[in-house]
Parts: C-alpha cells; structure tokens; sequence
C-alpha cells in the first residue's frame, strides 16, 4: 500500500452518518465536503424540498497528514477510506472543481450519480455561465441537454441536465 499524500481523499462512512462525521471533522479542523442536491420529496399531502445527498455514505476528506488520515478513522461512524485495489482513492483537485460547479449551479437539474458506464457521445467544453470551461460529455436524450462529468477516481459519473445555451459556442 503506498503512502498517504496530501490531497482529497473519500471515506466511508456508516449510512445515515454522513452529517454527524462532517460536522465532527470540522471540529477537529479537517477540510471536508459533503455534496448534497435539493430535490422536491412528494408527501401524501404536500412537496417538500430536501437536501439528498450526491454520494450516500461518501464524506471528501482533506488530508494534509498523516496524523489527519488516521485522526478521520476515529470519529464514531467512520469506517474506512475507499480503496481501489491496494490504492486510496484519491480525489484530483480538478474533479472536485467539478463536483462543485455542478453544485452550485442554479440551471443544472436532475443530479444523479451512476457507476455504469454510458455510450460515447460529443465531448465538449461548456461555453457559457458558472460552468464555463467545464469538460464534459453530452447525451442528448428527449430533447434535452443531458451531461456526464466523470469522475474517474471512484468510478463514478454524474449526471444533470442544463440549458441548451451552454454548449453554444
């Protein structure tokens, strides 16, 4: 196993525990980033907006030593950091830029994440707003501007819709 660098890092962590271990790690002065979404939850009486999270039992990590790696490990509802073989998955700065932006933009829609790989499609760099220069794939599907930005480091893909006018050049 090689050793542990500065850098991103994801953990693990207990379902249901995602809030409590991000909240714990800010305690102890760790960086850390749980991506979540607002979706509408339809009630039997009423919607409701709610926050869900991106990557369920997912908690990003900024590790900048060795003592922060195993410090995270020790909050109660960690489990253990996502490994790939006999490697961590670490988080390129680029791909949380990505995360992020995706996030923040109040013109992206139906967020998902998936692990199954999609057809190739048009490669592009998106032109216009909070998401220029945002590398990714595009699948047009029912007349929509579906994109996938992948993120290869935990093998997964995020899915949203965005206006048509983004990928204008």
């Amino acid at each position: 196993m090689k050793s542990i660098h500065n850098g991103w890092y994801v953990l693990y962590v207990k379902s249901h525990h995602e809030r409590k271990v991000f909240d714990m790690l800010g305690y102890l002065s760790i960086k850390a980033f749980l991506p979540t979404i607002q979706v509408q939850s339809t009630r039997t009486d009423r919607k409701k907006s709610i926050q869900k999270l991106l990557f369920p039992s997912y908690v990003f990590v900024k590790i900048n030593s060795s003592l922060d790696f195993y410090k995270t490990l020790s909050i109660n509802g960690a489990c253990m950091y996502i490994r790939f073989g006999m490697e961590y998955a670490k988080v390129s700065d680029e791909e949380m830029r990505k995360i992020e932006l995706l996030l923040l933009n109040n013109d992206v829609t139906e967020v998902e994440t998936h692990v199954e790989e999609f057809s190739v499609g048009d490669f592009k760099t998106i032109s216009y707003g909070s998401l220029k220069g945002l590398e990714c794939e595009v699948l047009n599907t029912n007349n929509t501007n579906k994109i996938v930005v992948r993120i290869d480091s935990l093998q997964k893909n995020i899915t949203a819709t965005i206006p048509s006018y983004y990928l204008q050049n």
